[in-house]
């Protein structure tokens, strides 16, 4: 899997999230619920696509203009 996106903004990644899910693109969010188990401190959360689908998702968020957001390339 490669990590995408980071944020700490819910807007962001529900945005996000609509935009992968439009295009039939499978991911996942982890550190969802990292807040729980340390309160009082702000955990980015992190898009996961898989490998296959990482250049697809990455095209279709820079499309909707999150282009700025989008982690490095590895």
């Amino acid at each position: 899997m490669k990590c995408i996106l980071t944020t700490n903004n819910p807007a962001t990644l529900n945005f996000a999230e609509v935009i992968l899910k439009e295009a039939g693109i499978d991911y996942f969010v982890l550190d969802q619920n990292m807040s729980i188990l340390e309160p009082g401190i702000m955990i980015p959360r992190r898009l996961m696509v898989i490998d296959e689908d990482e250049s697809a998702a990455r095209r279709q968020l820079g499309l909707a203009g999150m282009e700025k957001d989008l982690m490095a390339v590895d």
